[in-house]
């Protein structure tokens, strides 16, 4: 079993889920069908192309000065 990141984006009316350590994404109505698309996308992609090396994303945040709206 490998542990994957899933970065979730919403989008209009669908989540958009992405892995960034297979670069696979999905999308669903809800966050859970969202990440479940996702898992079943990233297992087929990785029947077909298996990855020997999976590197973690390093996940931060950082901050930006504000705009002035004008």
């Amino acid at each position: 079993m490998t542990t994957l990141t899933a970065l979730i984006q919403k989008e209009k009316d669908m989540y958009v889920a992405k892995c960034p350590e297979v670069g696979t994404t999905s999308q669903g109505k809800t966050v859970e069908e969202a990440i479940s698309n996702l898992k079943e996308a990233t297992e087929l992609y990785l029947e077909e192309f298996p990855k020997k090396d999976i590197r973690r994303p390093i996940l931060t945040t950082f901050e930006v000065s504000e705009v002035a709206k004008t």
